[in-house]
């Protein structure tokens, strides 16, 4: 079978600042077929690097030539979802989701939660044997309020509901986490998600902005998924995206949406407004996001967490 190698000059920019370069570099190649993007990825998983900003390649060609062991030729995802299928349920639980309360202003301009009775303990004496009571409260409340899921619904109309999501797509998903905390730009490119294999997986995005959770500064300057970057995670066959941020899209551009719209068409649930991802590791956690299945409804609080991973 004929091997090809590709050579070329790169350059490679950090998220979190800095910049590497490399003159007549050599790579192996699964095919002679690839283009640049896929070759850049190539390099970054070669080179085992992470929280990449851009990849430019240049004098880029490619030849005939004997493969030299580079890393990230062959395709490993089935190997590593069969690992990830057999790996022990873990350890301590982290919650990732946020307290609802009356008022919780979540997002501007979405009514906050109000809770009501409606039957309280003392009316219920009336009702019940002595020294019996019970409480049953009203809550009224927007789907976008606190921790919560998008179903494909949510953006689609004939988009699947929150009763149709199958709970395998839900719960114990093997977490991937990227550290996005000291990014130098809002948008979260592909290049980040270059180093690691994702199929199957909950991307969570660490941006560290729900430390502004509940507070005016929420609403400003918030992290996002750039159109690219959802399209890589799409391609890659993600389970979940997660983010401990205001929204997956750039709410301050146009409003066109374009993560939401990429990924849940593509059947990718999406959480936002996580929080306490510090607490998770880079890999070998495990992500539960379960809503309540209701017809008809496309976003509904959640409560998030993550399973640890032993050890």
């Amino acid at each position: 079978m004929t091997e090809y190698r590709a050579h070329f000059d790169a350059e490679i920019a950090f998220i979190n600042g800095g910049s590497l370069r490399a003159e007549s570099f050599r790579l192996d190649l699964p095919s002679a077929e690839l283009g640049e993007r896929e070759i850049g990825e190539l390099l970054v998983r070669h080179l085992g690097l992470a929280l990449v900003d851009a990849v430019e390649l240049s004098n880029l060609q490619i030849v005939e030539e004997l493969h030299r062991g580079s890393r990230g030729v062959i395709d490993a995802t089935d190997v590593l979802a069969e690992a990830s299928a057999t790996r022990p349920a873990g350890g301590e639980l982290v919650d990732l989701s946020h307290e609802i309360a009356a008022g919780l202003v979540t997002y501007p301009g979405i009514p906050a939660p109000t809770i009501t009775p409606h039957l309280t303990r003392e009316a219920s004496r009336e009702h019940d044997a002595a020294g019996t009571e019970f409480e049953i409260d009203i809550i009224t409340m927007a789907g976008n309020t606190g921790t919560y899921l998008d179903s494909p619904f949510h953006r689609y109309a004939d988009g699947g509901d929150l009763a149709s999501l199958p709970l395998e797509t839900l719960v114990d998903i093997p977490a991937e986490v990227f550290r996005l905390t000291d990014a130098a730009g809002r948008g979260i490119p592909a290049e980040v998600f270059f180093d690691r294999d994702l199929a199957g997986t909950a991307v969570l995005l660490h941006t560290g902005w729900s430390r502004w959770f509940g507070r005016p500064g929420y609403a400003h300057g918030s992290p996002f998924l750039t159109e690219a970057g959802a399209q890589h995670l799409a391609d890659a066959g993600v389970a979940i995206v997660g983010i401990d941020a205001l929204n997956i899209d750039d709410t301050e551009s146009s409003g066109t949406r374009p993560a939401h719209s990429i990924l849940l068409a593509a059947g990718i649930h999406v959480v936002e407004h996580l929080t306490s991802l510090e607490r998770v590791p880079v890999r070998g956690a495990r992500f539960t996001a379960v809503p309540p299945r209701v017809a008809g409804f496309g976003t509904f609080p959640v409560r998030a967490f993550a399973r640890l991973p032993e050890g």
